[in-house]
């Protein structure tokens, strides 16, 4: 069986749980892109515009995640996308743990489909999911190992971007950052010198 097939078969598994949180109440937005991407962008949840679509990041969010593709000259199909929660929780509100922990094994095995050499978190919600005692504001951009070997670069999440100009700032040079880790990413040894997070402290969720 090809990515491709395993992708549509998972999709298939999570249509068919009809005790998922949120099932009956929203789309499911399952994650589109290349199942052979290098780098997999994980949010947290659709969003309005997702929900109607049952696409990611097609909303302001979407199109501001577009731009800063283009400018480092990443075709959006060239990557994957996706969230951690599958489907739009009520007035766009966080998602709650009980939401996460039910679509976490469909995240894993997304995520393991694929394998990425890369996975950028977009927000907090996503980079704690990695990273449960990481900072924002302390990390964002600073490429680091979980327990389980992924590579995860954190960051800002492109709807905070949209309303404070120094986030937007910050996203796109952490942005840029991209294409230079995935030639060159940063071995765990090096990892190691960083300064101290949830990654190097505690067994992460990987």
């Amino acid at each position: 069986m090809d990515k491709e097939e395993s992708l549509l078969g998972l999709k298939k598994e999570i249509e068919e749980n009809r005790e998922l949180p949120l099932c009956g109440e929203a789309n499911l937005v399952f994650g589109e892109g290349s199942a052979d991407a290098e780098v997999m962008f994980i949010g947290e949840a659709p969003g309005f515009h997702e929900d109607k679509l049952a696409r990611p990041f097609v909303g302001q969010a979407g199109k501001l995640l577009d731009k800063l593709l283009v400018k480092i000259n990443w075709p959006r199909e060239s990557v994957y996308i996706t969230n951690i929660v599958k489907r739009r929780p009520p007035g766009n509100r966080d998602p709650l743990p009980s939401e996460i922990d039910a679509y976490k094994p469909y995240l894993e095995r997304q995520i393991k489909i694929i394998n990425p050499k890369i996975i950028a978190t977009l927000g907090r919600y996503s980079m704690n999911y990695f990273l449960p005692e990481a900072k924002i504001s302390r990390d964002h951009g600073v490429a680091q190992f979980t327990r389980g070997g992924y590579l995860i670069l954190p960051l800002y999440h492109p709807a905070a971007a949209l309303r404070a100009t120094a986030v937007l700032k910050d996203l796109e040079i952490d942005f840029k950052k991209l294409p230079e880790i995935l030639k060159n990413p940063p071995t765990k040894k090096e990892n190691s010198t960083k300064k101290e997070t949830a990654s190097d402290t505690q067994e992460s969720l990987f």
